[in-house]
């Protein structure tokens, strides 16, 4: 059975808060740029100088203008403390240890938190959600915070109607098993009912049938019918129905569905 529970399990925010990121690259994903094109691009980025380690450090894009002031963004607040700094290994510094411009590294969060704090429209989509980048200026937090809360609880109705829907499938699954079942014991009891041995009312009929021919045969059984000869197969029941009235199976439909089957098995024997 397969684990559906997986469906749900969408942590690609808390992913990039607790990812550690060379600054180009957090510049570069911030200015939209997919993960997998950041190679590509960071490439055609060239550096603004050549006369200090920042020069060297902030890039400029032909293409992304936005490369440029972001990194030197990042790097003036790491500059001033804004912003933490780490090299590639996201271990955290003692306060105030430097970082080579070159080896700057960022938490996707303390960059979320301080892009809050930069202004409204900063919302880096890599860093926040659909819900996050819809907050401006006119929406308190308590506003949001019933927003998300109504969000929540849409998400955690789906999770319950999807889990619902299973269990209704797997009803249905069961129900079929069921019927499938009983259809195969009934038509198990068919075949044993057609193979089986005529049952005593079936047999009566047929042993009054049988006699009542011999005696149609006999004429001195039946004194009215001495010498009778029939011209047909209904002669043949009506002269039975005749001489033998309200006898077990003596009777003109039962007499010719006998009589058509008998036909039909000794024409095919």
């Amino acid at each position: 059975m397969s684990k559906r529970w997986g469906e749900y399990d969408s942590c690609e925010t808390v992913r990039a808060c607790y990812t550690v990121y060379p600054v180009p690259e957090a510049a570069a994903l911030w200015c939209g740029v997919p993960r997998e094109e950041l190679r590509q691009e960071l490439r055609a980025a060239v550096p603004v100088g050549e006369a200090d380690a920042m020069s060297r450090a902030v890039l400029r894009h032909p293409y992304l203008p936005c490369l440029e002031p972001r990194i030197r963004a990042m790097h003036l607040a790491i500059d001033a403390g804004q912003l933490d700094a780490f090299r590639e290994n996201g271990r955290r510094l003692p306060k105030g240890e430097h970082v080579a411009y070159e080896r700057r590294h960022v938490y996707g969060l303390d960059l979320k938190e301080w892009a809050k704090a930069i202004t409204p429209s900063e919302r880096p989509a890599f860093l926040f959600d659909e819900v996050e980048r819809g907050i401006h200026t006119g929406i308190t937090q308590e506003a949001y915070q019933s927003l998300k809360a109504a969000h929540d609880a849409k998400e955690q109705n789906v999770i319950r109607a999807n889990g619902r829907i299973r269990e209704l499938e797997e009803e249905k699954a069961r129900v079929e098993a069921e019927r499938n079942s009983l259809k195969g014991m009934v038509d198990r009891m068919s075949a044993q009912l057609a193979s089986a041995p005529p049952s005593e009312r079936s047999e009566t009929t047929y042993l009054n049938v049988i006699a009542g021919l011999v005696r149609l045969l006999t004429p001195s059984q039946v004194q009215d019918l001495a010498g009778a000869r029939y011209d047909s197969q209904a002669a043949v029941i009506q002269a039975l129905l005749a001489a033998f009235p309200a006898r077990p199976g003596i009777a003109q439909r039962t007499l010719q569905e006998r009589f058509a089957a008998a036909n039909r098995s000794i024409d095919a024997s």
